[in-house]
């Protein structure tokens, strides 16, 4: 089954049996919410033993763990089989069920790169008042092996957290409102349908615009929803006809953003400059010195490009981190040479010139 072919489509089949038939190394990224296992049999598994409303009883039951490890098992082989090389993968569940999948996802070579937390600000409270609100559901996020070069939008998510990097503690409601979808009969469709925001955060994390996600129990299709408003391609698998005719009816209300709303910040590759350029292009010259910002610290360039202090002596970077009694220093811009005409100036403009004569204006 070639990929290309099945782009955009939601397939109503067995998850296992269509992975198995599809291309391999095909997809560039699996988000997979699977079965939670939340009854064993006759016993359940929720913290107050109450009945999941919507559960589909035969899929999300097993006779024992043993049977829901081997599914976990197969399931996860399939995945692994058509994910690419530096593809990752994605896996959601909740304390019924993500400590063994993580368990086998280990046992079949995958690395984990981190367990996101989402915390749910709105949960379900506990009636009983037998165990504490169960809030939250955890993201095992991994790749095929350690040395896989994996996307990760790290600026982009640095830019939606207001600028401050992305922790793996997301904290986001459950899908409630016009969101959520019904039956004829004014029901959920789905008992645990993911909020849009959940997967925006994962597909806008790890994937690019073009990229193939695959979704092996797509449910009532929130993870192609997505992309398809991101400008992802998506590949839905989903054994329930009444979760794919709602996934596919949602599927076709939604338009594409446009091309410069895919656009993400990326950080600027920047070439290295040495403080040795510096003394090459004649900017400095070794016997000058250095100053730090008040002028309580001295240092003086040699002519190999190192300096050296009254006690210490290395690169720009260690000497002044010296200076300062700290682990690390960023000697570019703790440094500053002294101009007749215009005082103390850092010596990070000197670097910034030398930059773009050697590579052009950025």
């Amino acid at each position: 089954m070639k990929t290309k072919e099945i782009l955009d489509t939601v397939i109503n089949a067995d998850s296992i049996k269509t992975m198995n038939q599809m291309e391999e190394n095909s997809v560039d990224v699996i988000f997979a919410d699977p079965p939670y296992n939340m009854q064993l049999g006759d016993t359940l598994l929720r913290p107050d033993n109450s009945v999941v409303s919507g559960v589909n009883e035969e899929w999300d039951s097993f006779e024992s763990l043993a049977a829901y490890d081997e599914y976990t098992k197969q399931w996860l082989t399939a995945a692994r089989r058509v994910l690419k090389e530096n593809g990752s993968l994605w896996v959601i569940g909740s304390y019924h069920n993500i400590f063994r999948v993580g368990y086998i996802l280990q046992n079949l070579g995958f690395w984990i790169l981190n367990d996101v937390i989402w915390n749910k600000v709105n949960p379900m409270p506990n009636f009983k008042g037998t165990r504490f609100t169960n809030a939250h559901e955890t993201l095992i996020w991994a790749v095929k092996n350690p040395k896989a070069k994996y996307t990760f939008n790290y600026e982009a998510m640095k830019a939606l957290n207001d600028d401050t990097q992305m922790r793996s503690t997301w904290e986001i409601p459950l899908c409630t409102g016009k969101e959520r979808l019904k039956n004829a009969a004014g029901e959920k469709l789905h008992p645990t349908q993911k909020p849009e925001a959940l997967l925006y955060r994962v597909l806008l994390s790890s994937t690019k615009p073009g990229d193939v996600v695959l979704d092996p129990f797509f449910g009532t299709g929130t993870t192609g929803a997505v992309a398809k408003k991101m400008g992802r391609h998506y590949i839905g698998i989903e054994r329930d006809a009444a979760y794919v005719a709602g996934a596919q009816a949602r599927l076709a209300q939604i338009e594409m953003m446009p091309d410069c709303a895919q656009e993400y910040t990326v950080k600027k590759k920047v070439q290295r400059i040495p403080f040795g350029a510096i003394i090459e292009q004649g900017m400095l010259q070794p016997g000058d010195t250095l100053f730090d910002a008040r002028g309580e610290h001295k240092a003086t360039i040699r002519s190999d490009g190192s300096v050296k202090s009254q006690n210490a002596e290395g690169s720009i970077h260690q000497v002044g981190a010296a200076a300062q009694n700290a682990a690390a220093c960023n000697g570019w811009e703790y440094w500053y040479y002294k101009d007749k005409k215009k005082g103390l100036i850092c010596i990070d403009e000197l670097r910034q010139k030398v930059r773009a004569q050697m590579y052009g204006a950025e």
